[in-house]
């Protein structure tokens, strides 16, 4: 029967340790090789003893001084226990000894990163990349990349992860990083042209695809994304944030079914998620299947019952289909978690307007006008909702704030008219709709809009009629 190797780690660092205490103790000197204190300093190490790691990483160095290895350990312990600047010394010290160890390098620059030496660190790395070949270089981009990251130059950590790409084309972690920094920095041409390069010469590697489709897709070339995406999905059919691309670039394009397609096959690859229910909620309410839209509204809310939006998207497809006492419920759920969002006011409002309850529709109304005064809907709404009411005094009122508040639009002058006409003024309705004629001919139709009606007065037909013969005719 073979030993269980575990065990016999196990008796073999329990002899070590015992070595040792009797190495420190003076009793029984017995020599301990360089290799067996690496290995205790390690065991120390991993059990979070720092004090006992640094104690026997000290007994080493006396042992070992010219010990390349010894210098690096203890620095990396000295960096553990925030002493930077003596564990740059001893790496220099190590280096003299020995400049061929990567560690060397990435000790160093986590050293010069602690003390706030962003640059030194950069220009370390950037010595260090031409002494080394293939992964040991490739890890040392990947720490450059780092330093860049770190003091915001995002172009530089593009430029390390093309190098390590460019000299290692299937590099996974490279493959994974550059395709964020890609839409992050915009380079999306130099992606492309990188990822072509890549997938000419490896064709199979499906994160290369992905990257290509999402470059794509950052440069608005949907139909190219998708073609892309159906690559990597081809060679790895589990591929889910591919289809989770593909299922945005879709709707982008306005193809909301075959968006649905691929957005039901991210559910089924990868954990529920909020955001694709809600994708799956527009698609359906772009597709008019409101009955659908709300059923994945739904399931989104209950991934994320904080989320008010959704509470608002559900109370959207019952406007859609006027169900209007569900919408005001719908509503209400969303400003219980969110009372501040103005639109929220002017969509109840406009569900309590075809609910006759009128005094509650200006209320609202109200508050989305002095959230954002300057917004034309909101006034429009509130005015139009005041004149069917036959509250024509306070429309009028309304249409002067208005005014005030939107530089003066046009169509408040075709407001006012109406207004006047129904108060009986018909003389000034006629000024102010020749006035607003003047100013806006084509705003007519929001006046007849607002009451059909006007039209049985000859005077106003009179005067629309002559501003359409004055109106210059289109060339054929």
């Amino acid at each position: 029967m073979k030993e269980n190797p575990y065990r016999q780690n196990r008796e073999e660092m329990k002899e070590l340790l015992l070595q040792y205490n009797n190495f420190k103790n003076g009793r029984k000197f017995s020599f301990i090789e360089e290799e067996s204190f690496e290995r205790i300093i390690d065991y120390f190490d991993e059990n979070d003893d720092l004090i006992s790691a640094v104690e026997a990483v000290n007994y080493a160095v006396e042992q070992f001084p010219y010990s390349s290895a010894l210098h690096i350990k203890k620095a990396d312990l000295l960096i553990a226990t925030h002493r930077y600047r003596e564990a740059l010394f001893l790496l220099d010290k190590a280096e003299l000894l020995d400049s061929n160890d990567i560690n060397l390098y990435i000790l160093k620059t986590d050293a010069h990163l602690a003390l706030d030496n962003q640059e030194k660190a950069a220009a370390l790395l950037e010595k260090a990349i031409h002494v080394f070949q293939g992964e040991e270089k490739a890890e040392l981009l990947f720490e450059l990349a780092d330093v860049y990251d770190d003091y915001e130059e995002f172009d530089k950590v593009f430029n390390c992860l093309k190098l390590i790409l460019e000299q290692d084309p299937t590099n996974e972690e490279a493959l994974y990083k550059i395709c964020f920094w890609t839409d992050y920095t915009g380079r999306n041409e130099e992606s492309i042209k990188l990822h072509q390069k890549i997938i000419d010469e490896f064709p199979y590697t499906q994160l290369a695809w992905f990257n290509l489709g999402a470059a794509f897709q950052g440069l608005k070339l949907y139909e190219k994304s998708i073609d892309a995406y159906q690559y990597a999905i081809a060679i790895d059919e589990k591929f889910d944030y591919a289809y989770r691309n593909m299922g945005d670039a879709y709707l982008r394009l306005h193809k909301y079914k075959e968006a649905i397609e691929v957005l039901q096959k991210v559910l089924e690859l990868s954990m529920p998620e909020e955001v694709i229910y809600e994708a799956l909620g527009h698609c359906y309410e772009k597709l008019k299947n409101y009955a659908q839209a709300r059923f994945n509204y739904r399931k989104a809310s209950h991934l994320n019952s904080t989320d008010s939006h959704l509470y608002f998207k559900i109370a959207g497809t019952y406007m859609s289909e006027g169900y209007w006492d569900s919408a005001v419920k719908n509503i209400e759920n969303a400003m219980r978690i969110n009372k501040s969002q103005p639109d929220y006011h002017l969509a109840l409002a406009k569900c309590y307007v075809q609910l006759d309850r009128i005094k509650d529709a200006v209320i609202h109304f109200s508050n989305f006008i002095k959230a954002r005064p300057k917004n034309n809907n909101g006034w429009k709404e509130l005015i139009k909702c005041l004149y069917e009411a036959e509250y024509f005094e306070e429309a009028l009122e309304q249409v002067y704030n208005a005014q005030k508040n939107t530089n003066n639009k046009p169509l408040y002058t075709f407001y006012k008219s109406a207004i006047l006409f129904a108060l009986g003024k018909s003389k000034e309705g006629l000024l102010q709709l020749e006035l607003g004629l003047q100013k806006s001919p084509g705003l007519i139709r929001q006046f007849i809009q607002l009451n059909p009606s006007l039209l049985q007065h000859q005077s106003i037909v009179e005067l629309i009629a002559l501003y359409k013969t004055k109106s210059p005719r289109k060339k054929k």
